[in-house]
Order: C-alpha cells, then sequence, then structure tokens
C-alpha cells in the first residue's frame, strides 16, 4: 500500500506540473488586480493559498475593491465557486468505499478545474496521494505567482501593470468563449450578462458591485436553468 501511495504521489507530481506552470502564469496577473486593491505581497500570497479559485479570488477583490461587507465577499465567492461543489461530490464517486474520511477534506481542500480533470480522467478508483501530489505543484504555483505579481505591481511602472492586468480578462474570455461556441444556451446567457450589468452599472450604480454581481448571477443562471435545464 505504501509503494501504491508513493507511486501515486508521484504521478499526481508529475500531471501537476503544467498545471503548476500554468498557474503561476496566470496568478501572477490576479497578483496585479491584488495589488491595485491594497493587498501586500504576503496578504496576496495567503489568499491564494486558502483560496486557489481565480474566479473566486478576482470577485473577491472587486469586492474589497467596493469596500462592500464581509457578508457580501462571503456570498460571492460561494457563487463564484459554487461549481466546485459538483466537482468534488464526483470526485467523492471515485474514491474507494473504504477511503477515510479525513482524505476526502484534505482532497477537497483544492479542487479545481484543472485538478479536477486529471483526477476523474484517472482509471479505475482515485488514490488521494494522486490528488496530494498535484497539490504540491500547483498550489505553490497560484500563491507565488501572486506574491510575485503583488511585487510586481508596486515595482513596474503604472503603464506596465495596466498591461499585465488585462491579461486577467483575457484568461476569462479563454474561460467562456469554447462552451459559448458549443452551446448556444450558455452564449445567450454571457451576452444577457454583458448587457444586463452594464444596465445595472449605469441604474443602480450606489448598489455595490458586490451585490450587483451576486443578484445578476443567481437571476440569470436561474432563468437559464429554468427554461434550458441540462439533461443528466
Amino acid at each position: 500500500m505504501l509503494r501504491t501511495n508513493r507511486q501515486a504521489l508521484s504521478d499526481g507530481i508529475r500531471d501537476g506540473i503544467p498545471i503548476g506552470l500554468g498557474y503561476f502564469v496566470v496568478s501572477f496577473t490576479l497578483g496585479i488586480v491584488a495589488r491595485n486593491v491594497g493587498l501586500t505581497p504576503f496578504e496576496g500570497f495567503l489568499t491564494s493559498l486558502l483560496n486557489n479559485a481565480s474566479a473566486g479570488e478576482y470577485a473577491a477583490f472587486t469586492v474589497i475593491a467596493a469596500d462592500a461587507s464581509y457578508v457580501e465577499m462571503a456570498m460571492i465567492t460561494l457563487v463564484a465557486n459554487a461549481r466546485y461543489l459538483l466537482m468534488s461530490a464526483v470526485l467523492s464517486q471515485k474514491f474507494d468505499p473504504s477511503t477515510p474520511f479525513y482524505h476526502r477534506i484534505f482532497v477537497g481542500f483544492d479542487v479545481t478545474d484543472e485538478i479536477f480533470g486529471i483526477s476523474v480522467a484517472r482509471p479505475g478508483k482515485l488514490n488521494p496521494f494522486y490528488n496530494y501530489g498535484a497539490m504540491l505543484v500547483a498550489l505553490p504555483g497560484w500563491s507565488v505567482g501572486t506574491m510575485l505579481g503583488v511585487i510586481a505591481g508596486n515595482i513596474l511602472p503604472p503603464a506596465a501593470v495596466s498591461a499585465l492586468g488585462v491579461a486577467l480578462y483575457g484568461m476569462f474570455l479563454a474561460i467562456i468563449i469554447p462552451p459559448a461556441r458549443s452551446d448556444r444556451v450558455i452564449l445567450i446567457a454571457i451576452g444577457v450578462s454583458f448587457a444586463m450589468s452594464f444596465a445595472a452599472e449605469m441604474l443602480f450604480g450606489d448598489i455595490s458591485a458586490g451585490t450587483r454581481t451576486i443578484v445578476l448571477t443567481v437571476f440569470i443562471a436561474g432563468i437559464a436553468a429554468a427554461l434550458r435545464p441540462i439533461k443528466t
């Protein structure tokens, strides 16, 4: 069993190296955003270490910039990261029934889109040490990249900081464009969200950005799910 765990850990590290490198690049631009809302390098590092989620962290930074409340921050982070609840449920079915509960908790700490992808692709039952191996590479890449992004934001000239900040929006476009091209419902929902977000900014500018994002996310996603539910 020890050799099996060691091999699974090694496989996870191997498969996690490309993920960690990609996380480092993306989180660097996230660190620029963290710097712009007033976070220190250590605060940026700690935030990414404890919350390895690009959309969730960006949403939290947006709420910080808007000087919103802790309740709004908790709600928008929950909404932005809700998909990980479903991913965790799927991963739990990959474990052997005898897998201790504490392993499930530790694996659930760092369920990301990419780690989920390589985990569900593993044949047979999932060994939690495989996830630990991937996490050993992914978490440092994400948190150190964020910290260095904050540091670079304090050193680089404003024009360079602004240019690097745009890269984060490119990441979000890379996330939404592929599913939008293959599913017209998602395409329509994205278009509606752009329009309603702009309208909400014009009509309800006195309401914090965090509250507007929560309301629009739940409303648009709820309507789309009710009209065109995904078949099981």
